[in-house]
C-alpha cells in the first residue's frame, strides 16, 4: 500500500514538514483549492504543489478532489463544456505525475454533519451527525447552515438546487453520472489516471436529495457503467460505515479482489441506536468499524493502492480544520502502518 496524507496547501496549519515526519509516509493528497468548479486548473498551481512535496521527500500523485460542477450532475446548462474542462484537468494533473483523482457525485453538499466539535469525556472533539439536531430542519423554508455545506451558495441557490435535484431523482442522477463517466474514463485511461469516486456521506438521502453511491448494489452498478480499472472506488470506511446496512469488511474484500479500489480512506465511526453516528479514533474498539478486518481483506487481495487516515479528532489542545488536525491523523497513520505490517507478516508466515 501507499500511505498518504491530505494537505490543504500552504495555508494549512499542518505543514509538509509535519507530514514527512510520520513514519512510512509516501504521498500527499491535495488539490488546487482557489479555482471554482468548472474552471481549468493552472499548471503553475499544480507544479507548485509538486515542487513543494518534492522538497520534503513526498510524492504528489493523488488529487482530492476535482469537483464536479452542478450542471454536470444535473445534466443542464453548460454540462458538456464543463465535462470538457474536467477532461482537461485530468490531463493537466497527469502532467505532474498524478495517478489517482478522487471525486464525488453528491448533490449540492459533499458531506453533512450537525456538529464539528462534539466533546467526548476525554476532552477530545470530533464530527457528529445527530438526527435529533437534523429533524425539523427544512432548507426550503429555513435559513440553515450545516457543517459540510458549501458556503458559496446563497440560501436561494440552495433552495433552487434542492428543488432541481428533487425533480431529477435518483435515476436522473444515474443517467448524468453515466454521461459523465463515458466521456471521462477514456481520457483517464489515456493519461493513466484512475478515477476514484467517493461514496455519499452519509449514504442515504438528506432533505430529499438523491444519493446514489451508497451500498453494494450501487457500487456494482457504478463499476459496470464503464468496466475499466480506471473507473474505480475511493472506498471510505467511515462514509459507507455510518449506515448499518453496509458490511464494510465484506465490501472491501469484494472490491479489492476485483481490483477496483484505487484509494482507501480508513476511519472509524460509532453507530448509535437511532442511526446517528459519531466520528471516533481509528482504533477498532473505539467505534463500529473493524479496521483489522478491513486491512486483512486488503492484504489478502494484494491491494497496492493508496491509503490515508481520514478524519481525526482534535486532541491535545490542537486548533485547526475540524477532522484534519495533525495529531490524531498521525496516530491513525501509525495504527494503519501497524495493521498492514501485522497482516502482511501473518500472510507471509501462513
Amino acid at each position: 500500500m501507499k500511505l498518504s496524507f491530505r494537505w490543504y496547501g500552504i495555508s494549512d496549519p499542518v505543514t509538509l514538514q509535519n507530514i514527512s515526519q510520520i513514519p512510512g509516509m509516501r504521498s500527499v493528497v491535495s488539490a488546487v483549492y482557489d479555482v471554482k468548479p468548472g474552471e481549468v486548473w493552472p499548471m503553475d498551481s499544480l507544479n507548485f504543489i509538486k515542487d513543494e512535496c518534492d522538497k520534503h521527500g513526498l510524492i504528489f500523485d493523488i488529487v482530492e478532489s476535482v469537483p464536479v460542477h452542478e450542471d454536470i450532475k444535473l445534466g443542464r446548462g453548460k454540462c458538456d463544456e464543463y465535462i470538457d474542462v474536467y477532461a482537461e484537468n485530468i490531463r493537466r494533473c497527469a502532467k505532474v505525475g498524478v495517478k489517482c483523482i478522487t471525486y464525488n457525485f453528491m448533490p449540492v453538499f459533499d458531506w453533512t454533519r450537525t456538529q464539528l466539535d462534539k466533546k467526548a469525556k476525554d476532552g477530545s472533539t470530533s464530527l457528529v451527525m445527530y438526527f435529533e439536531q437534523l429533524n425539523g430542519l427544512d432548507p426550503l423554508k429555513d435559513d440553515i447552515h450545516l457543517p459540510g455545506w458549501d458556503a458559496s451558495y446563497t440560501q436561494d441557490e440552495v433552495r433552487e438546487l434542492i428543488y432541481a435535484y428533487g425533480k431529477l431523482g435518483e435515476e436522473g442522477l444515474w443517467r448524468n453520472l453515466e454521461r459523465f463517466l463515458t466521456k471521462i474514463i477514456p481520457v483517464a485511461e489515456e493519461c493513466d489516471v484512475k478515477m476514484a469516486i467517493h461514496p455519499d456521506d452519509p449514504p442515504y438521502p438528506i432533505f430529499g436529495l438523491p444519493r446514489i453511491i451508497t451500498n453494494e448494489q450501487s457500487l456494482d452498478r457504478l463499476l459496470k457503467i464503464v468496466d475499466s480499472p480506471y473507473n474505480a472506488l475511493c472506498f471510505c470506511t467511515g462514509s459507507l460505515g455510518c449506515a448499518s446496512f453496509n458490511d464494510i469488511p465484506k465490501l472491501v474484500e469484494k472490491y479489492a479482489k476485483a481490483d477496483r479500489i484505487a484509494f482507501m480512506h480508513i476511519r472509524n465511526v460509532k453507530l448509535l441506536d437511532d442511526g446517528s453516528f459519531e466520528e471516533r479514533a481509528h482504533l477498532s474498539s473505539c467505534g463500529s468499524i473493524d479496521a483489522f478486518a478491513v486491512v486483512k481483506a486488503l492484504v489478502q487481495n494484494n491491494f497496492d493502492g493508496y491509503v490515508r487516515p481520514d478524519h481525526g479528532r482534535m486532541i491535545w489542545g490542537e486548533v485547526g480544520k475540524p477532522g484534519y488536525g495533525l495529531y490524531d491523523r498521525a496516530l491513525g497513520a501509525t495504527y494503519i502502518n501497524g495493521l498492514f505490517e501485522a497482516c502482511e507478516s501473518l500472510l507471509k508466515n501462513k
